[in-house]
């Protein structure tokens, strides 16, 4: 293995264009994958299990958070979601990259795991209220009760921008595109990511002293 993986976590409020970044980069690197969250509710039409999501019943997802199966996990609107850990053991072994798109209740779940020193935590900002307002409103996925909904939690997702590695404002998606890439690069060139990197100064080391 020349590098160990990457947890590449992605927060934003609503808007704030942290999907459409996460498509980019798997455009960009197609070793990148989705971690598939897991979820007690029941599949929607045209979803997959182990695809879009793994469809648990409430008892077997609560046997692996017991088990300690979950990187992470939350209770949202009467149904449980959470990151099964032994898909991502496997990757970040296998020196790939996985990347989250979780909130920030889920980014201090994993940052806290044993995977912990393995991840790359990013926020993304918008440039302003007002502009992250006519996004959602642009983008015609929800009614205006739901937009409402959506502008009243962004504040609660912004105030926990400081817990972050990284925060790039979003005014300007090719820009913020090329500084995301230019972090992922760079953090893959952690000394913790190169665990061959012992190796190879033992090398070195006996190497000279060879020439002593």
């Amino acid at each position: 293995m020349t590098r160990r993986g990457l947890l590449i976590i992605l927060s934003s409020p609503s808007g704030a264009g942290k999907s459409t970044l996460s498509r980019r980069l798997l455009d960009w690197d197609p070793s990148l994958s989705f971690s598939v969250s897991a979820t007690t509710r029941a599949p929607r039409p045209g979803e997959i299990d182990g695809e879009h999501y793994h469809f648990l019943e409430e008892d077997q997802f609560k046997k692996q958070v017991s088990e300690e199966g979950m990187l992470e996990h939350a209770h949202v609107f009467g149904n449980f979601y959470g990151s099964p850990k032994g898909p991502v053991e496997d990757a970040i072994s296998e020196g790939r990259d996985v990347i989250f798109d979780i909130d920030w209740q889920g980014a201090q779940q994993i940052v806290n795991s044993s995977l912990g020193p393995s991840t790359l935590s990013i926020f993304i900002l918008p440039p302003s209220i007002t502009e992250l307002r006519r996004r959602l409103i642009s983008r015609g996925q929800d009614a205006d009760d739901v937009i409402s909904k959506r502008m009243q939690k962004s504040w609660d997702e912004i105030s926990h921008w400081g817990s972050y590695d990284y925060v790039l404002v979003n005014d300007d998606l090719d820009q913020t595109f090329e500084k995301l890439k230019t972090i992922v690069t760079a953090t893959r060139l952690r000394r913790l990511q190169q665990p061959g990197m012992v190796e190879h100064v033992r090398g070195l080391h006996a190497e000279f002293e060879e020439l002593s």
